[in-house]
Formats: structure tokens, C-alpha cells, sequence
């Protein structure tokens, strides 16, 4: 069976608050929409931080459940939480196979997190994955610097600038503040 892929996610910081935004398309290898609806953004550890994921499905929702797991483990301390799971990712033989990337955030830091051992925080408190990433990152960098829009009124424009441009990206937007 071909793999399940492509998605766009897009978070924002802007002052005090972080919006992370996804689409809810699923798609089977290159040419088939499997869902419309799926939900790539959700929160997780008690509500307090939000996460958005892309790449092959069933791992990015290991990947989400193993970065919960860390969290508990460090108590919400989400850059050590994050750290600690992209060191597993890259030394553990079964998670190295995961093919997935994480976008998290909680009221003061924002990363995103690859299986190649990297925990990234933005230098411009906007980051972006998946199959349309860039589109949003773009779209998101423009409102930002021209708009007086909310981080997720920016965050919800930006996928649905993006979900016009790339065709594994819809525009049925799920959106989680913190």
C-alpha cells in the first residue's frame, strides 16, 4: 500500500500568544485525497501545549504520543521535553524509521523538532512544515510584518494562502492558541 503523506502546518508567535494552524487533508501517494478532515494540530500534557505534526501519518501520531510522554517525564518543560525526544528520535533504531516532523509550542517557546536530532526555535517566531510549508511560512512572514492580525488569524491565512498553491494542502484549517 502506498503511504499516507502531505500536510501543511504553520505556527505564529505574536506577543504573548503562539497559534499553531493545520489543514485536514490526507493524501495515498501522489494523486488520491483519502480524508478532508483530519486533525494534524491538537494540545496535548493537560492542555498546556499545542502541537502540530506532518508526514506519514501513524508516525507523526507515535511521534505526538512520544513527545506527550516526555513532557510528563519533565514535567511541561517543553524544550527539554523536546530535546530529550529528538535524542531518542535520532538513537533509536525503530523511531529513526519515522518518518515525521513536529511543530510544538507553549506559552513562551515555540520549536520545531526533526528526527535528525535538531530542535529548532525560530528566530523569527514563525515556523512552518509539511508539504506546503514553505507557502505558509511566506504568507505567515508577510502578515506578520504588514498586518496588525492575532498569531492565529495570521496562522489560519497563511494555510489557507497555502492550501491555493499546494495540492496536498486544504483549506479545512484546524487552529490551537496557547
Amino acid at each position: 500500500m502506498q503511504e499516507l503523506k502531505g500536510t501543511t502546518i504553520v505556527a505564529v508567535r505574536r506577543g504573548s500568544s503562539c497559534a499553531i494552524a493545520g489543514d485536514g487533508q490526507v493524501t495515498l501517494g501522489e494523486t488520491t485525497i483519502m480524508k478532508h478532515t483530519a486533525k494534524k494540530v491538537r494540545r496535548i500534557y493537560h492542555g498546556k501545549v499545542a502541537v502540530g505534526f506532518a508526514g506519514t501519518v501513524a508516525d507523526a501520531f507515535t511521534l505526538c504520543d512520544r513527545f506527550e510522554n516526555k513532557l510528563e517525564q519533565y514535567g511541561g518543560g517543553l524544550r527539554r521535553a523536546a530535546v530529550a525526544l529528538a535524542q531518542d528520535w535520532r538513537s533509536d533504531k525503530v523511531m529513526r524509521q519515522l518518518q515525521a516532523l513536529l511543530i510544538c509550542a507553549d506559552d513562551d517557546e515555540l520549536l520545531i523538532v526533526s528526527g535528525t536530532g535538531e530542535v529548532i526555535d525560530p528566530d523569527d517566531g514563525i515556523a512552518a512544515i509539511g508539504s506546503g510549508g514553505m507557502y505558509a511560512l511566506a504568507a505567515a512572514r508577510a502578515l506578520k510584518n504588514n498586518t496588525e492580525l492575532s498569531a492565529a488569524e495570521i496562522a489560519e491565512k497563511a494555510i489557507r494562502i497555502a492550501s491555493e498553491i499546494c495540492v496536498y494542502t486544504n483549506d479545512n484549517i484546524t487552529v490551537e492558541e496557547v
